[in-house]
């Protein structure tokens, strides 16, 4: 992978993560209710990054980046990994 897309990749990240980060807010800062489409358009958002940083890795690649950076910020108890 180039310079050009390594940077690339590395802001679709970290825009990844914000837009997740910004979903969680909403379930755990003071909020009377959870707008839906406040969580669906975050969703839409990090749906677009995938998206994009597909067309500048390869799929497995894009993939393996969107579990690494979404796993760390699930609430703890409730990642696939864990057992009941």
């Amino acid at each position: 992978m180039n310079e050009t897309n390594k940077s690339e990749a590395a802001r679709l990240r970290e825009q990844i993560e914000l837009e997740y980060q910004a979903t969680q807010r909403m379930f755990t800062d003071f909020t009377p209710t959870a707008r839906h489409e406040f969580i669906i358009k975050r969703q839409e958002n990090i749906a677009a990054c995938f998206e994009e940083l597909k067309k500048l890795i390869p799929p497995e690649e894009a993939i393996v980046i969107l579990v690494e950076t979404l796993d760390p910020l699930q609430p703890s108890g409730s990642s696939s990994g864990n057992t009941p």
